[in-house]
């Protein structure tokens, strides 16, 4: 039977266009495929994400534990839903599986089919499926972990698993997987691509998908970002044509992580990140040394700064030693 052909049998037999919406799926990693027959009165925790979103990474810890804890009853599916163009390649995406130790079923929504069928908008976002298949409870971004694994539980005793704990898990998560800094977060995601960029404030008005030469402000204010060397601004990511490069950004936060890539898998890219002005020392973060020394060789989310307190208002800057980035966006923790 055909892909098309099982789905509208699926259909026809009554069960949701959510779990029919996996029987379409032509791509899976950790699992073969995974229909409304072999998910029959099972409870289902369908998690969207993509890879380089520090929001999904910090419940990732989570999800992981709850695969675990309740693996005879409860099967957690992540649905892979690209945000940039270079999480549509199922290589990075099968990269990214293994160092991150994602070890449950995960299936390619490049066509965002299942985002579709399950009328979603969100990155993380967590929906508990009943044994009849029915969407019960859904969580979109990070927290509520309490109340999703009581969820959880409540589900898996209505289908009759035996040995359902009532406690809840306890997760430490560290490097990209730590909780965010809450109470010293100030400064929120921005993308560097001009779809949906802001506070851009370099001295030369940005020029879109045309090469340009840009200059730093002598200050920037909190939340403001600027380009300094030869840029193109292109609509989702912003290119190095030609080293030194430079982007400083005002923050207020403990961690600062920036999603990047080369431009060509087999040219790296040198660069060195400074904390108004200094090595970043012991604020450094995973994907640099003390020193602020590091290199960009894949298309993904690095980890440039992690401060100890007390966190205060900093201008980060990146200085690229080599041309050919491609920088997408800031994210912060």
């Amino acid at each position: 039977m055909t892909i098309a052909a099982f789905a509208a049998s699926a259909e026809a037999q009554g069960a949701s266009r959510e779990l029919t919406a996996l029987a379409r799926a032509r791509e899976w990693l950790n699992s073969p495929s995974l229909t409304p027959d072999t998910l029959n009165g099972k409870v289902v925790l369908v998690d969207f994400w993509t890879y380089t979103c520090i929001n999904w990474l910090r419940t990732l810890p989570y999800v992981r534990a709850w695969a675990q804890k309740y693996r005879q009853g409860l099967v957690v599916v992540g649905v892979h839903s690209p945000e940039f163009a270079f999480e549509h390649d199922i290589e990075n995406v099968r990269r990214a599986v293994r160092q991150m130790r994602v070890e449950y079923p995960i299936v390619i929504d490049n066509d965002y089919a299942i985002w579709r069928a399950f009328n979603n908008q969100y990155w993380p976002a967590l929906y508990l499926v009943d044994g009849r298949g029915r969407v019960r409870q859904h969580q979109f971004g990070e927290g509520e972990h309490d109340t999703t694994e009581r969820a959880i539980q409540r589900l898996l005793k209505e289908v009759g698993a035996s040995g359902v704990s009532d406690g809840v898990v306890s997760v430490d998560g560290s490097g990209f997987e730590a909780a965010a800094d809450l109470s010293n977060l100030r400064s929120p995601e921005t993308y560097i691509g001009y779809d949906r960029t802001q506070n851009f404030a370099s001295q030369d008005a940005a020029r879109l998908d045309q090469r340009r030469t840009y200059r730093a402000p002598s200050r920037l204010a909190l939340n403001q970002w600027s380009l300094a060397g030869d840029w193109t601004i292109g609509r989702t990511a912003t290119v190095l044509n030609k080293a030194p490069g430079q982007i400083l950004y005002r923050f207020h936060a403990r961690d600062v992580h920036f999603v990047m890539g080369p431009s060509r898998s087999e040219s790296p890219v040198r660069f060195r990140v400074t904390i108004d002005g200094q090595p970043p020392g012991a604020a450094h973060g995973l994907d640099v040394d003390e020193g602020g020394n590091g290199t960009v060789g894949e298309q993904r989310l690095y980890q440039l700064a992690r401060q100890p307190k007390p966190i205060v208002d900093r201008t980060f800057a990146i200085d690229f030693l080599d041309a050919g980035v491609e920088a997408f966006s800031f994210t912060f923790g």
